[in-house]
């Protein structure tokens, strides 16, 4: 073999396993949802939490993403992401509020940034493991080769979860800080490891302890028993408003995401306790039976006529069977008792759209604009302002809004379609107009 045969060879054979290494790492889009009640009862507990961390509240953005996975994570600047699942397991306020106590631990000690460079580290030390690999491949010693090449895996994945085992540590300390500063328990944060550690169970025994990303649970448990136990807060209970909100909030969950046999197994029609009935009631729309729905939202309202998410699980009901004009009243409730949030204007000036009618476009088209001053990323806001100004007849800002929707979306190409035509309708001079200007201007620089 030639020596440009062999380097060709080797490069070859690199670039493939380079591919492989960085992809490991990747991950794939996540099934993001949202609720106006689940994300106002997120908020109350982590607000006090990111203030104790010294962090601004405004810029921390807590997702939900759709999974049975018992798991948590911080991702993309301050971004921390809940999964469906664990809060879903989790019984009592303490317990979640201590696993977001755990991320914001993250997050303040700059643990992205340096797991980060930890991950840039360890593909290091894996391509070192490769390039000797492949070099010995080439030559002739498959088998070796091989070997070193499982060798630099090895190495590169301990050398990250040595790393990582420090970041779960100081997170952890720095979480019981949190929680004391708010006058939390932290015995929640102590039963999700327990939680945490029931799975561990379930691995083989001789297993190498690296083989995780976090440290073992029995091993954190430990050291957070010390340091719990020594807080004024250990045996404080949880607030009972807290209480009622997270069981609320697990309820519609189960109601939503589980079928309705597990739904009527855990919330059965003999329970006739709130949580009860709205899990059951959402279970029952998305069967769909809209009269066992209907009724069970009707006890509800009666009891509590002025919870805005039940006027707006009422509306939603009736919205979604087709029952449009009958929603917008208990939409519109939702909105009156509860004005700062985004989401229930947004499903209010869907139900307005939907009705076709002139001065519904126009009054949609006021509650977007002030989703969208509330929330000027929300996409599916966008769009709809979209529809509601050209049914509106405001060609100019509609399109407009839809060069926005675009830009969010990273879609450059339509940005630019919809800013132009934008440019083209809006008087020069006008702040519309200029905002155009710059998403033409935004869409057009090179990836």
């Amino acid at each position: 073999m030639t020596l440009l045969r062999r380097f060709l060879t080797i490069f070859a054979l690199f670039g493939f396993l380079f591919a492989d290494v960085t992809g490991a790492f990747a991950r794939p889009s996540l099934p993001i949802i949202r609720d106006a009640e689940i994300e106002d009862t997120i908020r109350l507990y982590s607000l006090p939490i990111f203030e104790a961390a010294g962090l601004d509240s405004e810029v921390v953005r807590v997702h939900l993403v759709k999974s049975d996975s018992i798991n948590a994570f911080v991702a993309g600047g301050q971004r921390i992401f809940l999964f469906t699942g664990l809060i879903m397991r989790t019984e009592k306020p303490d317990q979640l509020m201590g696993v977001i106590a755990h991320e914001t631990g993250h997050i303040a000690g700059g643990h992205l940034a340096r797991g980060k460079d930890a991950i840039e580290n360890a593909t290091t030390a894996a391509i070192i493991g490769y390039i000797l690999g492949a070099a010995a491949i080439v030559a002739g010693a498959g088998q070796a080769g091989s070997a070193i090449i499982l060798g630099g895996q090895g190495v590169a994945q301990q050398n990250y979860l040595r790393y990582s085992q420090t970041q779960e540590a100081s997170a952890d300390q720095a979480a019981i800080s949190y929680l004391d500063n708010v006058g939390v328990t932290g015995k929640g944060m102590i039963d999700v490891l327990e939680l945490l550690g029931e799975q561990e169970m379930l691995l083989s025994a001789s297993q190498d302890p690296y083989a995780r990303t976090h440290p073992l649970s029995r091993d954190r448990i430990a050291a957070l028993e010390r340091r719990v136990n020594a807080s004024p807060y250990a045996k404080t209970p949880n607030n009972p408003d807290l209480v009622i909100r997270h069981d609320r909030m697990r309820a519609k969950l189960i109601g939503f995401i589980k079928p309705l046999n597990q739904v009527l197994q855990t919330y059965p029609t003999s329970d006739t306790s709130l949580v009860a009935r709205y899990a059951r009631a959402i279970a029952y729309h998305l069967k769909p039976d809209f009269a066992k729905a209907a009724a069970e939202m009707d006890s509800l309202l009666a009891e509590w006529p002025d919870d805005p998410y039940f006027w707006e699980l009422k509306g939603q009901m009736l919205f979604e069977n087709g029952k449009i004009e009958d929603s917008l009243e208990p939409l519109a409730k939702s909105v009156r008792l509860a004005p700062a949030s985004p989401l229930l204007r947004l499903l209010y000036a869907r139900a307005l759209i939907a009705t076709e009618r002139p001065e519904a476009y126009r009054q949609a088209i006021g509650e977007l604009e002030e989703v969208v001053r509330y929330e000027p990323d929300n996409r599916g806001a966008w769009q709809q302002l979209a529809i509601a100004l050209g049914r509106d007849d405001q060609l100019g800002l509609s399109a407009l809004a839809s060069a926005e929707q675009h830009l969010l979306g990273g879609n450059k190409r339509d940005a630019r379609i919809f800013a132009q035509r934008a440019i083209d309708k809006l008087p020069e001079g006008t702040p519309s107009r200029q905002r155009a200007d710059d998403i033409l201007a935004a869409a057009s620089k090179p990836e």
